[in-house]
């Protein structure tokens, strides 16, 4: 649809009690393999569009594998997602704690894309809503063309269409290296010390307070 930026990056976002496992064990893994475990210590997602990733949505270009197999970054912050967690009035919606313990893990694409090569992982990137079933999925970084940039970087989602592209997902398959984050962006100087002492006061990632990317 649009030219992609020179430098995409991509968002995973969590809660904030989250993070300190996530560091110590390295990895961010899918809600596949979180829901084998017992669950997140603090869940944010909707479980009927949860289960429906894990055991129904097929990622067409990797066949036999479900959406819920992959670890989902989305291409912005702020996101539509962030916006349902800011007005925690959605029935589908468990957790009411609001955005501001919401944590955007940011990443670069080209550099994750590059590391998935190397690595054999398998990946793959949805037009729209990734839990939709009528999301479409690329695997080649030469379709990244066919994504809506311009709905991607949009701040105002009223529009359906834009609504749709800003949704697009990037999925990485079971498990994506902490390693690989390049900052963390956090909603206030007090989540920002809880996510330093989660992480344990490293140098990497940056830890920055990012008011742009909330509501």
């Amino acid at each position: 649809m649009t030219a992609p930026p020179a430098r995409p990056k991509l968002y995973h976002i969590t809660h904030v009690d989250n993070l300190a496992a996530i560091a110590k064990e390295g990895v961010l893994v899918s809600d596949a393999a979180m829901i084998a475990r017992g669950g997140p210590s603090q869940a944010i997602g909707m479980s009927e569009i949860k289960r429906r990733r894990i055991e129904e949505l097929e990622v067409s270009c990797h066949p036999g594998t479900k959406v819920g197999d992959y670890v989902p970054f989305y291409f912005c912050p702020r996101s539509v997602m962030l916006y349902v967690i800011h007005c925690a009035n959605h029935p589908d919606l468990t957790y009411r704690g609001g955005q501001g313990p919401i944590v955007h893990l940011e990443a670069d694409l080209h550099a994750v894309i590059a590391w998935a090569r190397a690595n054999g992982r398998r990946w793959a990137f949805s037009l729209s809503n990734a839990g939709a079933y009528y999301a479409e999925l690329r695997c080649r970084p030469e379709d990244l063309d066919q994504l809506d940039w311009n709905a991607i970087s949009a701040t105002d989602f009223r529009s359906a269409q834009v609504k749709e592209g800003k949704q697009a997902e990037l999925l990485v398959h079971e498990s994506f290296p902490f390693a690989l984050v390049e900052r963390v962006g956090v909603c206030s100087p007090a989540i920002r010390a809880s996510a330093l002492t989660a992480v344990g006061m490293a140098s990497q990632p940056a830890i920055e307070v990012c008011p742009a990317w909330y509501f």
